[in-house]
Parts: C-alpha cells; structure tokens; sequence
C-alpha cells in the first residue's frame, strides 16, 4: 500500500521556522508535499485572491527531499493550489503551522494558520492547525514538535475523517509541561486602538495597537489551560449557525 499523503501549509510564510518544524515532524507518517505562502500572511483569515493572478514556483532545498511550493496567494489559496493544481487529489491529512504565536480563543477567527485548516476540512481534508506561543523567529519548537507527533500520531492510530482541531502550545520549559487538554474556546476579545502618526511628508497614517482581554475564566477554555502548562486541542467547526438561537429568532419574527 502507497504511504499516506500529509499537505504541510502555513501562514509565515515557506522559510519560517514553524513550518520546517512541522514538517520534521510529521515526515515519518508518509509522504510529504509542502505548499506554503511566498511571504508572510498572518492575520489574513479566510481571505482569497480575487481580480489578480497567482503565481506558483517549485522550492529547492528548504525540506531535504520533500517536494515544495510557494505561491504568492493567501494560505486559504496555497490549499486551494495544492488540491487542484500541484497534488491533483485529496490529500490523508493536512497540518497547518507551526504558527509564530497563539491562535487560542478569538485568535482562531483572524488566524491564515487556521483558515488553511479549515479549507482544507471544507474540502473534506481531516486538518489540524498548530501554533506554539511564541512570536519570536528564533522560538524553540522542540516542545510543539512532541505536541504534532502525539496527535498526529494518534489521529493515524484512530483517524476520524470529519477532523478540524486547533491545537495550541504554552511557551514554557519541557519540564513544566502538563500534556494535552480537550477544551473550549474561551471568549475574548481584541481591544484596539489606532495611533496616529505623520510620514515624512506629513500626510497621516494609522498603526493599529491592542489588548487582548479574556472575559471568560471557567478552567474548560483553551486560554486557561495553556496558562496552567497544558497544550490545547479545541474541536472547530466552519458550520457558523447559532442552532441555540434559532427557536429564539422564530419566536421574534413570529414565524
């Protein structure tokens, strides 16, 4: 039987460390074929390129003898690319990341590391997103490496097809770390602000700060347990109905 076939995409972009991580570890599962943004793209949600042309280009010698490439489109669109141009099939299993910095909570809504995951699960691709908490290029993944072998490992043990996971790790010492823990997206929020400044000409321009503020503090959320040294696995779904408000909003319209 052929090996399985494991798409590794991202949202920092082909030469990130995160991705090259994630693809050591997940290399002895199958076979692996990269498909990464030529540039960072973080924050760019579930955004697709529309109006202007995208351009793919095979990569050499950033992962060994694995087959990569980079595409100037968003990540949404790498999965797109790598369905129906670069693989020509649905690939067993997609993983995204690893991403420099959280996705837990609200982050999940804004995140291209979890957009490429949840394109691939609309694409009906069992997809795992992984983020490890630390925003610095030059983070240690040797933790969140761990972290993909046991749920991958475990997701090749029992797989289940319909599979979307946002999975996020603390940035901590090995020896502090508590294992994994099934949660819920906590609720949060940005709180942004704007500051205002000048260009050299004068003209104004706008650089966007914030605060992230959790509101929720029950020990089941993601925020609360990476807090507490464990690494967060949350099940995500793209079906965005609010099936508890239904029978609420029938009743306001009087239907």
């Amino acid at each position: 039987m052929s090996r399985p076939l494991i798409l590794v995409t991202n949202d920092d972009g082909v030469t990130a460390s995160g991705i090259r991580n994630l693809v050591e570890a997940v290399e002895s599962f199958g076979d692996v074929v990269i498909v990464a943004p030529d540039k960072a793209q973080s924050g760019m949600g579930h955004a697709v390129t529309i109006g202007f042309p995208l351009r793919i280009q095979e990569v050499t010698g950033l992962f060994g003898s694995h087959k990569a490439w980079q595409t100037s489109g968003t990540p949404v669109d790498c999965v797109k690319l790598a369905v129906d141009k670069i693989l020509h099939r649905k690939p067993d299993l997609l993983v995204s990341g690893i991403n420099h910095g959280s996705n837990a909570s609200i982050n999940v809504i804004y995140s291209g590391t979890m957009s490429a995951a949840v394109e691939g699960a609309i694409e009906g691709i069992p997809s795992i997103g992984f983020s490890l908490c630390d925003y610095s290029p030059y983070a240690d993944f040797s933790l969140a490496k761990e972290v993909v072998k046991e749920v991958v490992g475990a997701w090749f043990k029992k797989p289940q097809h319909e599979l979307l996971l946002n999975v996020n790790i603390p940035k901590i010492e090995r020896a502090e770390y508590r294992g994994l823990k099934v949660c819920r997206q906590a609720h949060s929020k940005w709180s942004e602000n704007f500051d205002e400044r000048k260009d050299p000409n004068g003209r104004p321009y706008f650089w966007m700060k914030g605060e992230f503020i959790v509101m929720d503090q029950s020990e089941d959320t993601d925020d609360a347990a990476l807090k507490q040294g464990f690494a967060t696995v949350v099940p995500v779904q793209f079906d965005m109905t609010a099936h508890h408000k239904k029978a609420a909003i029938a009743d306001m319209l009087q239907l």
